[in-house]
C-alpha cells in the first residue's frame, strides 16, 4: 500500500487567480542532477508521471498553510500549491525545504530575497529588524507611509509583517479604528484604509488569521469602509449584518463548522466587494488570500460530509411530500452550493463525497425536485444533476436504468429531463441548451465503461432508444408532418436545432441503433421538411444531419435515401436559393462533391437519373458536371466490362503489386513443370504477343486435355462478374487458335457464390470495384491451388481462402474446358 503522508495534490493559480487541480501524487525530495540541487519532485499516481519538479530554491518563499498546505511561487504570475493528506507528510517536506535554505522548521514562511539590489539588502541587513512607531492617533500617518514603502522591497514587506506580528500591532490598530469613528476623525480614518489595505498586500497567512478572526473581522472590514478616493463611505457593515442572513435550512450543530461558514462568506465578501481591484502589480500580492477561501471551503465540505445526521436530515426533508415549497427551495439551493464547494476537494475526497450523495438518495430526490412547478428550484436541481452528471455519467445512467425496470417512461429522470428542455420557458433556451449537453453527455460511448460481464454502452443506448428516443424526437415529428414546418417561430427553430444537433451526434456516435431508428421512423425525410424553414440556421442543421449520414458511406442509408426520394428536398432548397452565395448554397454543393469525389455510385447515379434536368444547367462549379461524368464512366463500364481493365486497379495503391513480386511469380511459373501442374496447380502468364505464344500454348493445351480425359464432357461456363474485397474470385480460361497458328488466351472471372442484381458484390450494385476483363501489356502471373486465388494481395487472404474452401465442399465445381479452333 503506498504511503498516504507523502500523498498530495498539485495545484496552479491560473490567470482568473483560481487554484487549478494538476492531479494527485506521492512527493519526494531528492538531487537532481540536472537542475543542479535538492528538487521537490511529484509523481502521478495512476501512471507514474512527473507531475512537478520543482528545485527548492534557497531565495523562494515557501508558506506552511492550515497545517497540511505548502503554497509558493516559482516565477512571476506562476503559484504553485501542495496539498498533503496528512499533516506528518507536510511536516516532513517543510523540514526538508528549511534544511535546505538554512531555516528553522518552525517557521510558517521562509524569507524572500529576490529583487533586492545589493545595496538595499546590505542596508536591510544591517539593522535585525523593523521598528514600527507607537500606534497612537498622531502617528498614523507615519505608519501609512511605513507600510506604503515597505510593500516594493520583498524583504521590507517580510521585517514589516514579522513586527506587526510580533506586537500585536492589528489589535491596537483596530482598537485605534474605534477612537476615529467617535471622534469622526475622518483623516485618521483614510490612514487606516491605507494601513489595512497594505497589511492585504503582505500576503502573510499568520496576518490574515488574525485579521478574519470572529473578534477582529468585523472592524476590518469597517475600516476599508473609508476610502479616501470615494465622497462618502461605504456600508458594508451593515449590509453583512442587517441584510445578509444567515439560513440554517438543516440545524448545524458543530459551532466550529459554524464559525468556519460565516469566516468564509466574510472573506469572500472582502475579496469580491470591498477590496479595491487589485492593479497589475498588485494582482499576485493577493495569492494568499485566494489559498485561505480555497481551502476554507475544502474544509467546510470536509466537516458537512462526515456529518451524518446532518445530510440523513437534509434528504429526509427534500423528499417528504409534507416539506413545504419555500423550505424546498432552501434546501435545494443548500444543496447546490454544497455540491459548487465540492469543485474543490481533491479526487480522492470528491469521490467519496459524490458516493455519500449517492448513497444518500440525491438521484430520486432530483425526480421529486424536477416535477415541481418553481422554476427557480428546477434551475437550481439542474445545476446539481449537472454536477452528478460531469462527474460520473454512469453512475447517472445506472439509476436509470434501473428505475425504467419500475417505472413509466414519463416519470424516468432521463425524460424529465427531455422535457424540461423541450418546454423551456426562455425565449433564449439557456436553460435547454445545458440540459442538452447533459443528454449528450450521458449518450456519449466516450466515456462508457465496458467490462467482462457487461457492455454499459449496450444495454444504455437499446435502453435511450426504447424508453427515451421518442420523448427525444416528438417535436419533432410533431412539427414536420405537411410538406412545411407547421410552426416556424424563432423559439420553435432553435428547439429543433438543438433536437436535430443531439441526433447528429448520435448518427457520428451510435451507429447500429440510430440506424435502425432513423430507417424504422422515416426521421431523414421528416428532417428534410425543415429545409423549408424560414430560418436559415434550422434549414443548415437539417442538411448538417444529411450530410453525416451521407458521409458514413452505409448502403443500408443510401437504399432508404434513393428509395423515398430524399434528395429532393434538397435540391429543392438548392434552387430555390438560387444564385445567392450563401452558407446554404456551399453546403449543398459540399455534399454532392463529397459523393463526386468520394464515388458513391449508387448515389451518383440516383442524383443523376433524377435530379440531372434541374442542375445540369449550375455551371459556376464542376461538381454537377463532375458527377455527370462519373456516372457516365460507370454506364460503360456496366455496359462493356472488357473497359475495366486492370489499369483502373492499379490507380489504387492497395492493388499494387511489388515488382519484386512480379518477378518471383515470373521465375516460379518458368520453374513450373508438368508434373507439378498435374497435382492440381496451373501457372498462367498473361504477356504481349511474342515468339513464346505457341511455347505457352503447348504447356495449357496438354494440360487441358488431360482435365478433358479425366471429367468428360461438359458444357462450358463462362461467366463475368466484379471482384470484391469480400468475394475470392474464381478464373476461368478459355483457349482458341486461329488457322495461321496464332494464338489467344482470355480471362474470364466467375464469383465463388451466385449473387443477386441487387446484392453486394453484382455489377450493379453500389461500391463494386469493377471486373477483372481485361489483360494488362504488363506481365503478371495467376498462381492457383486447389481454388483459384486473385490477382490481388488483400490483407485478409488468408480469411478469405477459408471461406472459398467452405464454399467450395458445398458448391459444384466449375469445368475448365479448352477450345481448339481450326
Amino acid at each position: 500500500m503506498a504511503d498516504t503522508r507523502r500523498r498530495v495534490k498539485v495545484y496552479t493559480l491560473n490567470e482568473d487567480r483560481q487554484w487549478d487541480d494538476r492531479g494527485t501524487g506521492h512527493v519526494s525530495s531528492s538531487y537532481v542532477e540536472r537542475l543542479k540541487g535538492m528538487s521537490l519532485l511529484v509523481r502521478a499516481e495512476s501512471d507514474g508521471s512527473l507531475l512537478l519538479e520543482s528545485k527548492i530554491n534557497p531565495n523562494t518563499a515557501y508558506q506552511k498553510q492550515q497545517d497540511t498546505l505548502i503554497v509558493w511561487s516559482e516565477a512571476e504570475n506562476y503559484d504553485l500549491a501542495l496539498s498533503f493528506q496528512e499533516k506528518a507528510g507536510c511536516d516532513e517536506i517543510w523540514e526538508k525545504i528549511c534544511q535546505v535554505q538554512g531555516k528553522d522548521p518552525s517557521v510558517d514562511i521562509t524569507q524572500d530575497l529576490v529583487d533586492e539590489s545589493e545595496e538595499e539588502r546590505f542596508d536591510d541587513m544591517s539593522s535585525p529588524g523593523l521598528e514600527l512607531p507607537p500606534c497612537e492617533l498622531s502617528r498614523l500617518e507615519e505608519l501609512a507611509e511605513l507600510v506604503v514603502t515597505s510593500l516594493p522591497s520583498p524583504l521590507r514587506r517580510e521585517k514589516l509583517a514579522l513586527a506587526l506580528e510580533n506586537e500585536g500591532y492589528i489589535k491596537k490598530l483596530l482598537e485605534l479604528f474605534h477612537v476615529c469613528e467617535d471622534l469622526e476623525n475622518v483623516e485618521g480614518l483614510h490612514h487606516l484604509y491605507e494601513i489595512i489595505k497594505g497589511i492585504f498586500l503582505l500576503n502573510r497567512t499568520a496576518l490574515f488569521e488574525v485579521m478574519f478572526s470572529e473578534e477582529c473581522i468585523m472592524d476590518v472590514i469597517g475600516c476599508l469602509e473609508y476610502d479616501p478616493s470615494l465622497s462618502l463611505p461605504r456600508k458594508h457593515r451593515e449590509f453583512l449584518t442587517k441584510t445578509a442572513k444567515f439560513k440554517e435550512v438543516i440545524p448545524i450543530s458543530d459551532p466550529e463548522l459554524k464559525l468556519k461558514i460565516h469566516q468564509t462568506y466574510r472573506v469572500q465578501y472582502i475579496q469580491d466587494m470591498v477590496l479595491p481591484t487589485p492593479s497589475v502589480f498588485e494582482e499576485n500580492m493577493l495569492s494568499t488570500l485566494h489559498s485561505f477561501i480555497f481551502f476554507n471551503k475544502v474544509e467546510i465540505v470536509g466537516m458537512l460530509q462526515e456529518d451524518e445526521k446532518f445530510l440523513t436530515e437534509l434528504f429526509a426533508q427534500l423528499t417528504d411530500d409534507g416539506t413545504d415549497d419555500d423550505k424546498r427551495q432552501e434546501l435545494v439551493n443548500f444543496l447546490k452550493e454544497f455540491c459548487a464547494f465540492s469543485q474543490t476537494l481533491q479526487p480522492q475526497n470528491r469521490d467519496s463525497f459524490f458516493k455519500t450523495l449517492s448513497n444518500m438518495g440525491i438521484l430520486p430526490a432530483l425526480e421529486v425536485i424536477l416535477g415541481m412547478d418553481d422554476v427557480q428550484v428546477r434551475s437550481a436541481a439542474t445545476d446539481i444533476f449537472s454536477y452528478l452528471v460531469e462527474y460520473n455519467p454512469s453512475m447517472v445512467r445506472e439509476f436509470v436504468m434501473q428505475e425504467a425496470q419500475q417505472n413509466d417512461d414519463d416519470i424516468l429522470l432521463i425524460n424529465l429531463i427531455i422535457e424540461h428542455m423541450i418546454c423551456d420557458p426562455d425565449p433564449e433556451l439557456g436553460g435547454a441548451v445545458q440540459l442538452m449537453g447533459l443528454l449528450r453527455t450521458l449518450v456519449d460511448p466516450e466515456n462508457m465503461l465496458a467490462t467482462a460481464n457487461k457492455t454499459e454502452k449496450t444495454e444504455f443506448l437499446s435502453f435511450f432508444y426504447k424508453h427515451c428516443m421518442h420523448v427525444l424526437t416528438a417535436p419533432l415529428l410533431a412539427n414536420t408532418t405537411e410538406e412545411k414546418p407547421s410552426k416556424d417561430d424563432f423559439q420553435t427553430a432553435q428547439l429543433l436545432a438543438l433536437i436535430l444537433e443531439l441526433l447528429t451526434f448520435c448518427v457520428e456516435h451510435h451507429t447500429y441503433h440510430i440506424k435502425n431508428y432513423i430507417i424504422n421512423k422515416d426521421i431523414l425525410r421528416r428532417v428534410l421538411v425543415l429545409m423549408g424553414s424560414k430560418h436559415a440556421f434550422v434549414a443548415l442543421c437539417a442538411l448538417r444531419f444529411m450530410r453525416k449520414i451521407i458521409g458514413l458511406k452505409d448502403e443500408f442509408y443510401n437504399r432508404y435515401i434513393m428509395k423515398a426520394f430524399l434528395f429532393e428536398a434538397v435540391v429543392k432548397a438548392f434552387l430555390n436559393n438560387g444564385s445567392r452565395y450563401n452558407l446554404l448554397n456551399s453546403a449543398i454543393i459540399e455534399m454532392f462533391e463529397f459523393i463526386r469525389v468520394e464515388d458513391v455510385k449508387s448515389l451518383t447515379a440516383h442524383v443523376i437519373e433524377n435530379y440531372w434536368k434541374a442542375l445540369e444547367d449550375v455551371d459556376y462549379v464542376q461538381t454537377f458536371k463532375g458527377l455527370k461524368l462519373r456516372y457516365e464512366q460507370q454506364r460503360e463500364r456496366q455496359d462493356n466490362p472488357k473497359l475495366d481493365s486492370m489499369r483502373s486497379i492499379l490507380r489504387n495503391n492497395r492493388y499494387r503489386r511489388d515488382a519484386r513480386t512480379l518477378e518471383e511469380e515470373e521465375e516460379m511459373w518458368f520453374n513450373t513443370d508438368e508434373d507439378e501442374m498435374e497435382d492440381g496447380e496451373s501457372v498462367l502468364l498473361t504477356t504481349d504477343k511474342s515468339k513464346n505464344d505457341d511455347e505457352i500454348m503447348d504447356h495449357f493445351g496438354k494440360f487441358m486435355e488431360r482435365k478433358k480425359l479425366k471429367e468428360g464432357d461438359e458444357k462450358e461456363v463462362l461467366t463475368k462478374s466484379t471482384l470484391t474485397g469480400r468475394q475470392s474470385p474464381s478464373f476461368k480460361l478459355s483457349f482458341s487458335s486461329t488457322s495461321s497458328g496464332s494464338s489467344k488466351s482470355s480471362l474470364t472471372s466467375q464469383s465463388a457464390s451466385t449473387n443477386s442484381p441487387g446484392s453486394p458484390g453484382s455489377p450493379g450494385s453500389p461500391g463494386s470495384p469493377g471486373s477483372i476483363a481485361k489483360s494488362t501489356p504488363h506481365m503478371a502471373a495467376i498462381t492457383t491451388k486447389g481454388g483459384l486465388i486473385g490477382l490481388v494481395d488483400y490483407p485478409d487472404d488468408d480469411e478469405e481462402e477459408e471461406e472459398d474452401s467452405d464454399e467450395k465442399e458445398q458448391s459444384t465445381p466449375l469445368t475448365k474446358k479448352s477450345r481448339l479452333g481450326s
